[in-house]
């Protein structure tokens, strides 16, 4: 338990997180950073901006709710003190993406409504079934829901987004970055917690692989319905790199996971992250004890 209560720690947290590598950012990035022209001046791009912007938003209110809710079910104080700061973490990551919505062009008084209008049906269904579990005070099923299966799946669309950006976004880049850091560590949260709480009580394996196989069935819904509308954003995007490339520009690798999302069509790229992010389900919840359930 010693390296648990160290590396769960709110001491560690400072140390990395606030005084470590957000240290000196304004809203993730660095100040002054602004978003390039080619996304608020192109309509085609800024629609499907706002589109994957609302989805983070709503993924991380997802995960507000889930984090602190799951605090008072913690059996341990360790977990208790971990979880209060995944859950300044996650409010961290709903204003930052909040915050990207009105730098946007999204007014304040209209956030809610174009949450409502863009944010997809299936992941509020996604967030319904976890909330299920963690507004019962189910600990186990709620932090596999939490940080294993909503956690792993953000960290993979982060790490996407990342590469799609680093070169032509740098304010949204750093954004990402640092919620990347903060997803690693909920993730190992995940794994190193619960696995032990799987062994003892061997009885829940089949309600939490029950609740992985629907959350995973709306998680791909939504990667199918994001990346159906974003197509002729894809298609604008590869059109103004292939117009850089052709006027000498030096175009770096959008590289993900080894490939090259430059030039990729909105469905290739829908499927290399599904891939992924499947992959990456089956290793964690391996490493607790858990099979993924495929969806039907």
């Amino acid at each position: 338990m010693g390296d648990f209560l160290a590396a769960y720690s709110i001491q560690n947290w400072l140390e990395s997180c606030p005084q470590g590598y957000l240290e000196g950012t304004l809203y993730g990035h660095t100040p002054g950073d602004e978003e390039p022209e080619f996304v608020l001046e192109n309509p085609v791009i800024l629609e499907s901006s706002l589109r994957t912007t609302v989805q983070l938003v709503a993924g991380e209110r997802c995960a507000l709710a889930a984090s602190s809710g799951l605090i008072n079910a913690a059996p341990d104080f360790p977990s208790k003190r971990f979880l209060a700061t995944q859950t300044l973490d996650e409010a961290r990551h709903v204003e930052i993406f909040t915050q990207r919505l009105y730098d946007l062009g999204v007014k304040k008084d209209a956030l809610e409504d174009t949450i409502a209008e863009y944010a997809s049906p299936h992941l509020i269904e996604f967030a319904e079934v976890l909330l299920e579990k963690v507004d019962k005070g189910d600990f186990v099923a709620g932090v596999v829901g939490q940080n294993i299966v909503l956690e792993g799946m953000a960290f993979s669309v982060f790490e996407l987004l990342h590469a799609s950006v680093s070169a032509s976004n740098p304010k949204f880049a750093a954004t990402l970055a640092g919620t990347i850091a903060d997803e690693r560590r909920h993730v190992g949260f995940g794994e190193n917690r619960i696995g032990s709480l799987i062994r003892e009580f061997p009885e829940k394996k089949a309600a939490v692989q029950g609740m992985q196989r629907e959350m995973s069935h709306h998680m791909l819904q939504t990667f199918t319905e994001l990346f159906s509308r974003s197509a002729a954003a894809v298609r604008e995007g590869n059109r103004l790199t292939q117009e850089a490339a052709d006027a000498g520009e030096d175009i770096s690798r959008a590289d993900y996971n080894g490939t090259d999302l430059n030039g990729m069509e909105a469905d290739a790229i829908e499927g290399v992250l599904a891939n992924t992010v499947i992959g990456e389900f089956k290793t964690r919840l391996g490493r607790i004890g858990l099979e993924y359930q495929t969806p039907s």
